[in-house]
């Protein structure tokens, strides 16, 4: 006897997760809308196959109503309909899970900020949603020393069982990803994409090891492609899934200090790591701080900080940051993460070299050696002359760049 096989739709219409996809997609439906909808009625379906003046009455337009009423016939050909059906089986044959909002797994603390989203997008282990999570966010553009501090605190968090989120953008938010992972961690990515698609092209790898043994979060439906509006809109939900923020370098106009300013309306706490007063990435960090944020150096601070409010038992003390090195950066990770400022033009190419060696933070004329190649002779050359140009300064411990 031939196997019967559902025809397309079919699924949708009996799916839980289907109620919760449509609200998400109605047009011109906003998220306080739908929300007043969960506060009226203890299932989405009640309101879905209500009239179309309740309908009306909770603020669905015309277009919406049409949906909705095209959803109480079962009518697959209607156009809008048709397309929320297809982004449900293009999930199943892409294997991207759907959690709705009032669905059991859903993660608590997001279905209480303000405009959650109706239905998530998920590829990988989604029940990590459900345990304890830090955010380390920061620049693009971070420094050597900016990345570094991101890897080390997402393997030192992890050990303290907490699963890292960040946004997999360049710089620090790939860095923290990498970091837990290396430390055998789990990491939550959340994305200003469709599940499906890969941004950063450059963390193509990063990407899959996250799918395969951490989570990627999206709001958006598969295929949607990267916008300049979507990264600021998710870093509300990077901040509601976390219980606090860690921001490691950022600018006074960096996309980070939204997420610190977003954590902060959600009664999350904000922690930052300070820096050299001659590093432009460090002054959002100096300003959150000033501000109030918690001024952190090790793990523990954040630990400290966190086991009051969140009632978690303060573990024993390790000094941070591990006293073994952290596991090599992926070369794909940091590959194109780009210097602290540009380099001037007019240098030769062995100074460009000491520069971009150089961080805000003193390094040893050993390490300048290992880092350019060049002999010790030639290499205090390129620091002198640099000197001369006003771009690096002798400190304790070495040398350091000042623009």
């Amino acid at each position: 006897m031939p196997t019967s096989v559902k025809a397309p739709g079919t699924a949708f219409l009996s799916s839980s997760s289907a109620p919760w996809l449509l609200l998400g997609q109605l047009p011109r439906f906003s998220g306080k809308r739908w929300l007043a909808v969960c506060d009226a009625f203890a299932d989405p379906l009640e309101f879905l196959d209500a009239s179309a003046a309740t309908h009306k009455a909770f603020g669905a337009g015309a277009e919406a109503r049409a949906v909705m009423a095209a959803w109480q016939q079962g009518d697959l050909d209607f156009p809008l309909l048709a397309d929320i059906a297809a982004v449900f089986d293009i999930c199943q044959q892409q294997s991207i899970q759907l959690l709705g909002w009032g669905e059991e797994h859903y993660p608590e603390p997001l279905r209480h900020i303000q405009d959650a989203p109706a239905v998530l997008y998920l590829r990988g282990r989604a029940e990590l949603l459900s345990r304890p999570q830090i955010a380390i966010v920061g620049s693009r553009n971070a420094t050597r020393a900016g990345l570094d501090h991101a890897w080390q605190f997402a393997g030192a968090l992890t050990e303290k069982d907490y699963a890292v989120t960040s946004g997999l953008a360049q710089g620090v938010d790939g860095a923290a990803h990498a970091g837990a992972l290396a430390a055998g961690g789990d990491t939550v990515a959340v994305v200003g994409t469709g599940a499906d698609v890969i941004y950063p092209r450059s963390h193509r790898a990063l990407t899959g090891q996250i799918i395969e043994q951490g989570v990627l979060v999206s709001e958006y439906p598969p295929g949607t492609q990267p916008r300049s509006q979507h990264f600021p809109k998710r870093n509300r939900i990077i901040s509601g899934l976390s219980r606090g923020i860690l921001v490691v370098e950022a600018g006074l106009r960096s996309g980070s200090l939204i997420t610190a300013r977003l954590a902060l309306e959600q009664g999350r706490e904000v922690f930052a790591i300070p820096g050299s007063i001659h590093n432009p990435l460090a002054r959002g960090c100096h300003s959150l701080i000033r501000q109030g944020a918690k001024l952190v150096e090790t793990v523990d601070d954040i630990e400290e900080e966190l086991a009051a409010w969140w009632n978690r038992p303060v573990e024993a003390r390790t000094p941070e940051p591990p006293t073994k090195p952290p596991p090599a950066p992926q070369p794909e990770l940091f590959a194109t993460a780009p210097g602290p400022a540009p380099v001037p033009d007019h240098l030769d190419p062995r100074e460009i070299a000491v520069l971009n060696a150089l961080g805000y933070d003193p390094c040893s004329t050993d390490q300048l050696c290992a880092a350019t190649g060049l002999p010790a002779d030639q290499l205090m050359q390129s620091l002198l002359l640099l000197e001369m140009e006003g771009l690096v300064e002798s400190a304790p411990g070495g040398y350091l760049r000042v623009f």
